[in-house]
């Protein structure tokens, strides 16, 4: 049902005809619905009028009858958002990054490791580690001036509940070809011999969340990219194949665009836009985890340092704040939850939560008695999200859904910051048919 508000008379619309609808509105006049999803169901077109929601707020709607239409609709400006944004935008003409957030990489791109992975962590997945390899020296050389490497990298390995014992750890480094030597004494003494196999020096660096943010903010504006900051899309919807819809609503207006391709990339919040738009979810698991900021006593302050393969954690610096985090694998959840067609769960990570930093340090301190000396600054929390088959061998392939419930609906989920060179051969079709299947 559709209705459209022209100077004082509301029309009801149905199907092709358009009929007076018997309520006389003045412009300047109010509908009010009586729950949120009324509000949202109807496709709604209201000129110079305001309308109300459940909540109190007045909203203003855009005029259907010159609806904003785009090429290319991204939800999510993270870095795989706002990455794929420039992508689509070499083919094609008009593309719109929504963000709900008041600025773009403020989640999940920021409050992470900073890690850009050179594939030591993932011994157990061959596939994940050749492809951080293969993707390691391509991100550090494009994004060279967000890269940290003033830093040296070690990697231990526990004598105990360990999934690898360190001469598998340096065979497999062999075979990925990456690089992998014994830690000279100053690093290994720094270790307790007594839970530790071996220490070796490695090659991997961090990267800068603030200034990639800024070096992403200028490339958006030099291709012509358009962000829409502070602005949350509640669903889309199929419109007779003639595109989607995309239902945008910000703190004082609603916009509904048109476009031919939509790519989710919303990270955790992804079932929560198929939940809306009544398109089938997708198994997806998600963790509450912390990422302790510590500042580190001098001997550490230019290292990182991860204990694997097993309960173990990593202490790594975050450029972007000039402190180290720390995770643990045992105490960097706080809680976990699958998504359920009908259950999908809203965690606001920032709210509530009592930090695992204590528990996190008196295990590490097992490891590396100098740890003691760390000084707590803060925590970073986000909701991390993994597909539930990654548990079993720690790999982090991307999620690729092509026309997911609808044609030309995409989804995305980055595992790594560094694979997101795996997404673009995906996406050839651009090129061949020129944005037109």
């Amino acid at each position: 049902m559709r209705y459209v508000v022209e100077g004082s008379t509301l029309l009801r619309q149905i199907g092709l005809s358009t009929q007076i609808f018997p309520k006389k509105l003045l412009l300047g006049d109010s509908i009010r619905y009586n729950s949120l999803e009324a509000f949202w169901s109807e496709e709604l077109t209201i000129i110079n009028s305001p309308v109300f929601y459940p909540g109190g707020e007045s909203v203003k709607a855009s005029n259907s009858d010159n609806p904003s239409c785009y090429d290319a609709v991204v939800i999510g400006g993270g870095f795989f958002g706002c990455r794929i944004a420039l992508y689509l935008k070499e083919h094609l003409n008009k593309v719109l990054i929504v963000e709900q957030e008041a600025d773009i990489l403020q989640r999940a791109s920021y409050a992470n490791q900073a890690r850009v992975h050179n594939g030591y962590h993932y011994p157990r997945s061959i596939l994940t580690a050749l492809r951080s390899r293969v993707n390691f020296p391509r991100f550090v050389s494009e994004y060279r001036e967000c890269i940290d490497t003033s830093f040296d990298k070690y990697y231990a390995i526990g004598k105990t509940i360990s999934k690898v014992t360190a001469n598998q750890f340096k065979i497999f480094c062999q075979r990925i070809d990456a690089f992998i030597e014994p830690a000279p004494p100053n690093i290994t003494n720094l270790f307790n011999s007594t839970v530790t196999e071996g220490v070796f020096s490695t090659k991997e660096y961090a990267f800068n969340a603030v200034k990639l943010k800024h070096r992403m903010l200028n490339d958006l504006e030099t291709a012509g990219v358009k962000l829409s900051v502070n602005s949350k899309v509640i669903k889309v919807q199929n419109t007779d194949n003639l595109g989607i819809k995309v239902f945008i609503e910000s703190s004082e207006t609603f916009d509904i665009v048109t476009t031919k391709y939509v790519f989710n990339c919303t990270y955790s919040a992804i079932n929560q836009i198929l939940h809306n738009s009544h398109l089938p979810t997708i198994p997806l698991k998600h963790e509450l985890a912390e990422m302790a900021l510590v500042e580190v006593p001098e001997p550490l302050r230019n290292l990182g340092i991860t204990v694997m393969c097993g309960p173990f954690f990593s202490i790594m610096p975050f450029p972007a704040r000039g402190l180290h985090t720390l995770s643990h694998v045992r105490y960097t959840p706080h809680c976990f939850w699958q998504d359920k067609d009908a259950d999908v769960k809203t965690v606001n990570p920032k709210v509530g939560n009592k930090t695992n930093y204590p528990y996190m340090i008196r295990d590490a301190e097992r490891y590396m008695p100098i740890l003691k000396d760390c000084r707590y600054a803060d925590s970073l929390w986000e909701v991390k999200t993994i597909l539930p088959q990654s548990e079993v061998d720690d790999s982090r392939p991307i999620l690729f859904k092509k026309h997911h419930g609808l044609k030309n609906f995409y989804c995305v989920l980055g595992g790594k910051i560094d694979n997101i060179y795996d997404v673009p051969p995906e996406l050839k079709f651009l090129e061949l048919t020129r944005g037109v299947i």
